[in-house]
Formats: structure tokens, C-alpha cells, sequence
């Protein structure tokens, strides 16, 4: 069965992980629609077991011949050689064999694989942050099947992107959750190198934080595990996420034991039948679609023993339904513990026996043929084998009179059976012979063996591809400064605000260009009159000044920026900073021309591919990503890109919410603080407007001595970014800078006289 009738008889996917073959195996028997799984490089989940070249090939073989489909992770971001001298020789030989879709998070990557790669379907990773219709639409508009939706989002905003965007949807159902919005999180790259984007994650969310108030005063918690969330069970919600437009239903755990990927699999398979059944039921009755999906919710029901067995399996101080009907809650925290527990060995074992190693009666999978033997005296001994509307026919040796004892029906048929490790078994047989033929048994099992393989490679041979350089341009530029060449506003120095009492600093300032201020400063109501009375003093002071749209762009957040479209275009600002692809979306479609994007360094531009990409959205200038070294960055296009040398870097942006989770949800703006196992305090600030939170770094990233590195790097901006810093530090932070990177007078570090950060100038990540 192809992909394509499986859709239609399913119209669910139910989709698995795999971390080793034993694990696919398993999930596959478990009745899993789809694996996805990663190779030996550039996947979400570098310390998995994962698959070499030899396995992965045989995994896509066996999934095809039994009528599934393997995606395969190429979901990091990628450093300028690794896409330029590794992605296309890796992917060819998973191409050529029949690979299904690859999972990528990085805009090179998945330029480069349309290009290369014709006929191999792009599921975006949830790693891209796409929270809505705009960044689905784009997503579509570069070419991908399928979008992998953000954790955070709920059922109605899934719905939203299923009636407006044409594109297959998948959301995760089961498993562990990240507290961070996947993609944009750097807490683990900045406490040990270990990279979120780079597959490396060493999850520092799983450890205990105590919680300070503004005051700096300790909040009393029942447990320290602030930033650890529970594990996600949607399982009770297949009618309403199907409803919903989901079609794939994707269980997160390549890291954990086929034990639980295969158990949790055969549960999900079991309520995704169940649910068809009932809904297709329910048409044959001729009921309207709208009756038919009543019908089959009504009748559904998850079994009190089924919910026990998942928890067995595995779980965080139980279950969350997570973001599917509200935004955030305490309720998803584990706050007293974070590890994934497990009971209920017996269970484990059972699953071990059916699944894992397929002891259990009928548990290992074959898929049905028929077959026709033909024995004549005489004449060759033939085979004809079907399975579907593939058939195959292979001729053996002359079938000899009998001179003795002639070849009993009995033995044939026994012998033609014996399919042993194939993945096959006969349906139905049927035997056609004189009846005194002779042929040696080894004879026929050859015949069986020779026909088993080809009907085998019969039934491969449509996944087959031959790979061809594409010698075709994907871009319609040749030279980034095709479209760089129009942009004439050069600024040299610009900062940043989040508050804004800061900027009367920053306006103070004779160096600074242009000041950026974020969304974060202003309350929605008094938002238009007080950003106006900003503009205009901004360009008193002779600056020029854009605005930081929200740096999660969901539903609520575009609806209120639709409806406010002419205010804000009335407000005279120069541009806007775009922090995710959804924004970015929005701004080309609604600003075009008249409102300039500069794309900021949460819109990873890693390559010069990528680059390319986002080129066509004509922004004033990228921002380079902070996950990149000073050789890197050397080596990256740099031409019209501005680079942070001053800040308080964010670690992760969240839905959750610490001072709400801890305290009470006031909708008052704050800065609350984490305090690590060191002794380290990280500010917290929650945006009530657009309901989510940012954790900074402990100490400011400073760069002000590296100044001739990043002239020779060709950096074209500079931004200081002001976070929680008053009026007084901002100012003393733009002294030392004139003092120290502008004019090189004097050593920055006398000038600072505080603890401070390269970030990842020095060592980057792996």
C-alpha cells in the first residue's frame, strides 16, 4: 500500500520515534504509520543511538516493503561547510533508496535539499517556531509538505493554519515537553556549549532553581523544578486534534527504550483505529461529515487501564493535555521532581516479548501475497507471486518425470512456505502439478528464495530514485548585493530598549544611529499614542527608530497587529525588527515597501544559503546568530548584518510563566530571578501583552575589545541590546563604550569593573 492510499484509509498518522533499529522495529510492529529517526549526523538528537548508513537503508527498505514511511532528521542548524561539503553527499544514498521527507530546521538546508533533492517532501521541525498561518504560509511558499507545529499551540490555532494554509500538519501527542518554544532556546549552548540547535541539549531546564521576587526576596515553593514540565499525553484528545486538521500524531522519545516507544505506539494505534472506525461507521450511515465527527466523538473513550499503562511506561509527576485548550498553567510544572519514571516491570516485559524482540504469537508483521506454482513435466518449474497489484514471475529448473518416487503435493506446498525471516507469508497458494514430477527440494526452496527477492525488489523498485546534480540556480539572485544595493540607510551603531526609561540615554547619545524599541515596553492600550510620542522624540534627537515586533507571533498577536495596521503605519517609524518567520511573513505581506525589516538573530542565518533565503524578504540588514564563533563569523557573509557586542543575552522564551506559576498571574510586569546551583541569579521578565516569558543570562555578553575582528569580519552595525539595565547603567555602558571599542582609549574591563561574558565570541558550540 502506497503513502498515498494509506492517507486515505487512515486519514491519522501515527508517528514514531526510533533511536536504534531495535526501537524501529518495534514501533513498526506496534503499528506506527511512520518512523522518524536520525542518521549520523545533523539531527535534533546527537546522543541518541541512531542509525549508520547500512542500517538506515535497510530501515527504509523494511518500512516500504511493509507500506510505511521513514523521515529522517536533518533538523540543526548548519555551519557554512557542513551544508556546503556534507548535507548532499550524506542525504544521496537515503535519497536514492527511497528516504520519505526530511525534518529541517535550518532555511540553507531546505533550500539546498528542493534543489538537489527533487520529489523528497520538507516537514519543517518544530525547531522553526511556526505559531501560526504566516509562518505556515511561508513555509509553503518555500516548498515544504508539512509543517511541524510549535508545542505551544493550541487546537483552535492548529485549526486556524489547517483552513487557511494548504499543507499537511503535524503536532506532538506524547512525551516529554521543552519549557523554551523549540528553536529558540540557548540555555544549555550558554552554560556548557551543549547546543539545543545542534542536537546537544543538556537539558538544565530538569534542574532546580529557586525563585526570587524584584526585591530579590526567596518565594516560598512546594518544589524548586520551575522550568522542568510534565510529559504531554494527548491521547484522550484524538477526536478534537483530528477535528483540528492534525493529521500526524507525533510521540516525542528517540532518546528512551523501544520498551516505551513501542508501548506507547500500539496505545496510540489502538484509539486512532478506534476513532476511524467509528467515524467511518458513521458515514456509511450517511451522516454529514459534521454528524459523523459528532458520532465518533461521542463514542470515544479512553480505558482507565490503557491511561495506567501509559503512566507505567513513563511520566513526570503525571500527565498534561500541555497547550491544546489554554496558554500556560503551574499545572504543567513538576516542580517536585523531574526524572521520567517508570513502574510495572511485568508490562515492560509483555511489551519486550510483542514488540521488542516479536516472541509473542503473530506479533512479528508479514505482509499477505498469493502464489501459483506450476510443476509440468518437462517444462521449467514457474512461480507467479502478487502482493497488491504487483506481481512477479520467475522460472526454475525443467521439471523432470518421476522415475521413483514422485513429489507429493504435501512437500511442495511445505516447502514453498517456509518464507522463514522474509517479510512475507502466503495468503493463499494454490498449486498446480502432473502427477508424477520430480524436482529436488533444493530446487524449489531456490525457486521460492529467487522469487521472494524479486517480487521484494518489485515492491521497492517505484521508491527508487536516481540523484542528479542540479546545476539550476533555486535563487533568483546570483550576488546578495543584487538586492543590498538598493538599501542605501547605513547605520553604523544602534541600541535596542526594552524599557522606556532607557532610551533617554540612548537618545542622549551622540554615536548611536538608530534606536530599536521592543514591544515589551508598552501596554497594549496606551500602546499607539506612547510609541508615537517615542518616534517623534527619536527623530528630534536625530536618530532614526524601529520597532521589535513580539518575539512569538501567534494568533492573538496578529490579530491585534491586523487590526491596528493603519495605526501603525501612521506612526512614521523607519522599519521593524522581526524575531521569528511568522513575523517576518507578516511584515513582507502587510508593510511591503513602505515599512523596512531588519531580521534579528533568532531568524538563524547560519549560511550563506540561508541568507539567500531570507534575502528575499529585501530586509535592510540580518543580525548574526549568537551561537557563532569569531572564526565563524569571519567566515559567514556578513555583508550588510549587524552583530550584538552589548547585552544580556535571552536564554530562553517560554509560554510558561515563572511569576505566575510562583506567585499569581497579576498581569504585572515584572523581572523575577532564577537562582541556579551556583549561586547564579538570571532575570525573568514576563510580557503580559503577548503572555510569555524571557530568561536572560547572569552576566552581559561584552565584545568592546574585539573591535578590529569584527571590522575584518566585515560586520556592518553594531547593537548594544538594553534588557533590565536603569537609566543609570545604560548610560554608563554607552560611556564605556565610546571610550573603549569607538575611540580605543582605554581598556573596557577597567571601564566595566563587573562580571561579563564572551558568550560563544570565543569557544561557540560544536
Amino acid at each position: 500500500m502506497n503513502m498515498a492510499e494509506q492517507k486515505k484509509k487512515n486519514e491519522i498518522e501515527v508517528l514514531a520515534p526510533a533511536g536504534s533499529f531495535e526501537t524501529f522495529q518495534a514501533v513498526i510492529r506496534a503499528g506506527a504509520d511512520a518512523v522518524y529517526l536520525g542518521g549520523s549526523q545533523f539531527g535534533a538528537r546527537a546522543y541518541a543511538n541512531n542509525f549508520e548508513e547500512e542500517e538506515l537503508l535497510r530501515a527504509i527498505d523494511y518500512a516500504h516493503i511493509h507500506g510505511r514511511e521513514i523521515y529522517l532528521t536533518v533538523n540543526t542548524l548548519f555551519k557554512e561547510e557542513e551544508l556546503q561539503e556534507q548535507l548532499c553527499k550524506y542525504l544521496r544514498p537515503y535519497y536514492e533508496q527511497g528516504l520519505d521527507a526530511v525534518i529541517v530546521q535550518d532555511m540553507g538546508a531546505l533550500a539546498l535539499i528542493r534543489q538537489e533533492f527533487p520529489g523528497l517532501d520538507i516537514h519543517t521541525s518544530t525547531q522553526m517556531t511556526v505559531t501560526g498561518t504566516y509562518g505556515a504560509r511561508y513555509m509553503k511558499e518555500l516548498g515544504a509538505s508539512r509543517v511541524v507545529t510549535a508545542r505551544e499551540m493550541s487546537l483552535k490555532e492548529i485549526q486556524r493554519i489547517h483552513e487557511e494554509v494548504d499543507i499537511e500538519i503535524e503536532t506532538f501527542v506524547h512525551g516529554a515537553l521543552c519549557y523554551c518554544y523549540s528553536g529558540q532556546c540557548l540555555l544549555s549552548s550558554m552554560l556548557g556549549g551543549r547546543s539545543g540547535n545542534r542536537g546537544r541539549c543538556a537539558q538544565p531546564c530538569r534542574l532546580p532553581y529557586e525563585v526570587f521576587n524584584e526585591e530579590k526576596k526567596k518565594v516560598a515553593l512546594t518544589g524548586n523544578f520551575v522550568l522542568s514540565p510534565k510529559d504531554l499525553c494527548g491521547i484522550a484528545d484524538i477526536p478534537m486534534l483530528s477535528e483540528s486538521g492534525v493529521y500526524s500524531l507525533k510521540i516525542e522519545g528517540r532518546m528512551k527504550q523501544a520498551e516505551y516507544a513501542a508501548g506507547v505506539v500500539s496505545l496510540y494505534r489502538k484509539y486512532v483505529d478506534n476513532y476511524l472506525a467509528d467515524l467511518n461507521e458513521a458515514r456509511v450511515k450517511g451522516m454529514s461529515e459534521e454528524a459523523a465527527r459528532a458520532f465518533a466523538k461521542e463514542h470515544y473513550m479512553v480505558e482507565k487501564a490503557d491511561m495506567t499503562k501509559l503512566l507505567d511506561m513513563g511520566n513526570r509527576s503525571g500527565f498534561t493535555d500541555a497547550y491544546y485548550y489554554k496558554n500556560n498553567g503551574k499545572d504543567m510544572i513538576t516542580f517536585g521532581k523531574p526524572n521520567h519514571a517508570k513502574t510495572n516491570e511485568s508490562l515492560q516485559e509483555e511489551i519486550r516479548k510483542r514488540y521488542v524482540y516479536a516472541k509473542a504469537e503473530g506479533s512479528e508483521i508479514k505482509e499477505k501475497i498469493n502464489g501459483i506454482l506450476r510443476l509440468k513435466k518437462e517444462s521449467p518449474a514457474t512461480i507467479e507471486l502478487s502482493a497488491g497489484e504487483i506481481r512477479i514471475e520467475v522460472a526454475g529448473d525443467e521439471v523432470q518425470p518421476a522415475l521413483r518416487s514422485p513429489l507429493s503435493l504435501e512437500k511442495v506446498e511445505a516447502s514453498i512456505k517456509k518464507t522463514g525471516n522474509t517479510p512475507f507469508a502466503f495468503d493463499k497458494l494454490e498449486i498446480e502439478m502432473d502427477s508424477d514430477v520430480f524436482l529436488p527440494v533444493q530446487a524449489i526452496n531456490q525457486l521460492r528464495r529467487e522469487a521472494l527477492e524479486q517480487l521484494e525488489l518489485a515492491m521497492l523498485s517505484d521508491k527508487r530514485r536516481t540523484y542528479a546534480v542540479n546545476k539550476e540556480k533555486y535563487h533568483k539572485q546570483e550576488e546578495l548585493s543584487q538586492v543590498q544595493g538598493s538599501q542605501e540607510i547605513k547605520e553604523r551603531y544602534v541600541a535596542s530598549v526594552e524599557q522606556r526609561s532607557q532610551a533617554k540615554s540612548v537618545l542622549g547619545s551622540v554615536f548611536v544611529d538608530a534606536i530599536y524599541y521592543d514591544s515589551s515596553c508598552y501596554d497594549r492600550g496606551m500602546m499607539f499614542s506612547q510609541l508615537k510620542e517615542d518616534v517623534d522624540a527619536a527623530h528630534e534627537a536625530g536618530k532614526r527608530v524601529y520597532f521589535i515586533l513580539p518575539a512569538i507571533f501567534r494568533k492573538r498577536t496578529a490579530e491585534f497587529y491586523e487590526k491596528h495596521l493603519r495605526n501603525f503605519l501612521e506612526l512614521g517609524l523607519d522599519g521593524v525588527v522581526v524575531k521569528s518567520y511568522d513575523a517576518a511573513f507578516f511584515a513582507k505581506e502587510h508593510f511591503k515597501e513602505s515599512m523596512p525589516i531588519i531580521l534579528d538573530h533568532s531568524v538563524y542565518i547560519w549560511n550563506r544559503e540561508a541568507k539567500k533565503v531570507l534575502w528575499e524578504f529585501r530586509p535592510l540588514r540580518d543580525t548574526v546568530p549568537l551561537e557563532l564563533n569569531h572564526r565563524e563569523i569571519l567566515a559567514r557573509n556578513n555583508e550588510s548584518s549587524e552583530t550584538l557586542i552589548y547585552g544580556y543575552l535571552p536564554l530562553m522564551t517560554s509560554a510558561q510563566c515563572v511569576h505566575a506559576n510562583t506567585s499569581a498571574c497579576d498581569k504585572h510586569k515584572t523581572v523575577t530571578y532564577l537562582k541556579d546551583r551556583y549561586g547564579k541569579f538570571f532575570p525573568v521578565k514576563n510580557n503580559c501583552s503577548e503572555c510569555y516569558n524571557t530568561i536572560y543570562n547572569t552576566t552581559p555578553m561584552v565584545l568592546f575589545g574585539s573591535k578590529d575582528e569584527l571590522n575584518e569580519a566585515g560586520i556592518s552595525t553594531y547593537r548594544l541590546a538594553f534588557t533590565v539595565e536603569d537609566a543609570t547603567r545604560v548610560q554608563e555602558i554607552l560611556h564605556i563604550c565610546e571610550e573603549s571599542f569607538l575611540s580605543g582609549k582605554k581598556n573596557f574591563k577597567e571601564l566595566l569593573n563587573s562580571e561579563y561574558t564572551n558568550g560563544h565570541y570565543k569557544r561557540g558550540v560544536e
